[in-house]
């Protein structure tokens, strides 16, 4: 699993990634790990360049140009130009420059120095460290602590919101969703949303390493610790989550065929009855039952296409906050209204973010990136083929409830360069 030679930047990026969460870098270890990569990248020229490429830079571009509305003020919403905005905004583009170096890196390694398997084995190992930070949320759900980076960084920088969630590691999020305090895992990522994208992206990849690629010993451990996962996956609450497992479930039963289909037939059955008679069934109920963040939901999304109407093309370059929410017309919370406040707009989904920061043009370019994935390699029916397509899939869902940024962006666009890397 240790990588030597040029491949070591993206062991260290997935494999070592547990150390990058402890030290407060988390998710922004790809901007650190970004500029070794960019080195070699430049002292192997040429550089080869995926189809969609061109998409992606014009992603770029527009986030770019839209720094020229950091200080504007769209319609319904309040707040000024500050060091908060900036620095979002700063940290955004950054891990959108970083994640193109850390594609076109992936894509220039040859099988040689970075087979395609020991890659899909580095996501298993991640796989493990999150079921393990899962657990941790489930069982330790207060266990967090300061890290070196929140040591060193100025408050003004530490005490941003944004900042705060990827520095300071905790092992869950604790919120009301049914209706009294109960913790969602997030250990060791930034936000118990990103713990239920990322950990369907990597049982997805956790599976083809050590279920189609493995031997009776890895497959044995495999059935153990994807058991070991149902826990901290029904306890997240992630309703995004649950949904996304069970498409994909549906979208191997349609693209496979054969002996491997009844498999896995099988094994879904076999999963739905150990589950539906386990203790988990009623907390999955009473979750359906508390379907608290739709209003929220439906607020902040109603109120992100409003401001974005205002500057449709570029967008506002960062998140802004709305008068109001779904309850009152208060803005904020105060004392005497614990209720009154609101999450920021952008922040329900990357289609909405993208759509706040960039305008409905940076919306469509990704959409457009991830699509044309999808229909390039549609007809790769190897293992790699299948379970790429399906993550490609899978983010055009999780958009519309789910951030990208900062990790699952991360496996997302490793995903995409597994099927780059597969194709002849």
């Amino acid at each position: 699993m240790i990588a030597r030679g040029p491949a070591w930047p993206i062991a260290a990026l997935l494999v070592g990634y547990p150390v990058w969460w402890a030290l407060g870098f988390g998710g922004l270890s790809v901007i650190v790990l970004a500029a070794p990569m960019a080195v070699i990248l430049w002292r192997r020229r040429p550089v080869r360049v995926p189809h969609g490429f061109g998409l992606w830079l014009l992603l770029l571009a527009g986030y770019a140009l839209s720094a020229l509305m950091l200080s504007e003020t769209p319609p319904g919403t309040y707040g000024e130009l500050g060091a908060g905005r900036v620095v979002g905004y700063g940290m955004r583009l950054a891990l959108y420059v970083s994640l193109l170096v850390m594609v076109l890196y992936l894509g220039n390694l040859t099988e040689r120095e970075l087979p395609q398997a020991r890659l899909v084995r580095m996501l298993g190992a991640l796989f493990v460290t999150t079921v393990a930070g899962g657990l941790l949320g489930v069982f330790a759900p207060g266990f967090a602590f300061t890290s070196p980076v929140e040591m060193v960084l100025p408050d003004w920088i530490a005490g941003n919101p944004f900042v705060q969630n990827l520095i300071h590691p905790t092992a869950a999020q604790t919120q009301k969703v049914l209706g009294y305090a109960s913790p969602r895992p997030e250990a060791p990522f930034e936000w118990a949303n990103a713990w239920g994208s990322n950990v369907s992206v990597l049982l997805i990849w956790f599976v083809v390493g050590w279920w189609v690629y493995g031997g009776r010993t890895r497959r044995v451990l495999a059935v153990v610790l994807i058991g070991l996962a149902a826990i901290p996956i029904v306890y997240s609450l992630n309703r995004g989550l649950w949904i996304g497992l069970g498409l994909a479930a549906l979208y191997l039963v349609v693209r496979v065929a054969g002996r491997t289909r009844a498999v896995v037939c099988a094994v879904a059955a076999a999963g739905a009855l150990a589950f539906a008679l386990s203790p988990l069934s009623a907390l999955v109920g009473q979750r359906l039952d508390n379907p608290h963040s739709n209003d929220i939901r439906a607020f902040t999304v109603s109120a992100t296409v409003r401001a974005a109407a205002h500057s449709p093309v570029i967008g506002y370059g960062n998140t802004r906050n709305a008068m109001g929410n779904h309850r009152t017309i208060t803005t904020g919370k105060t004392p005497w209204c614990a209720g009154c406040g609101h999450p920021p707009l952008g922040s329900d989904g990357q289609l909405w973010l993208l759509i706040i920061t960039q305008g409905f043009t940076g919306a469509a370019l990704y959409v457009a990136f991830f699509l044309g994935a999808i229909r390039r390699h549609w007809s790769d029916r190897s293992p790699i083929g299948l379970a790429g397509v399906l993550v490609m899939g899978l983010v055009l869902l999780y958009m519309l409830v789910y951030d990208g940024l900062v990790t699952p962006l991360i496996l997302y666009l490793v995903s995409f360069a597994l099927l780059w890397r597969n194709s002849p």
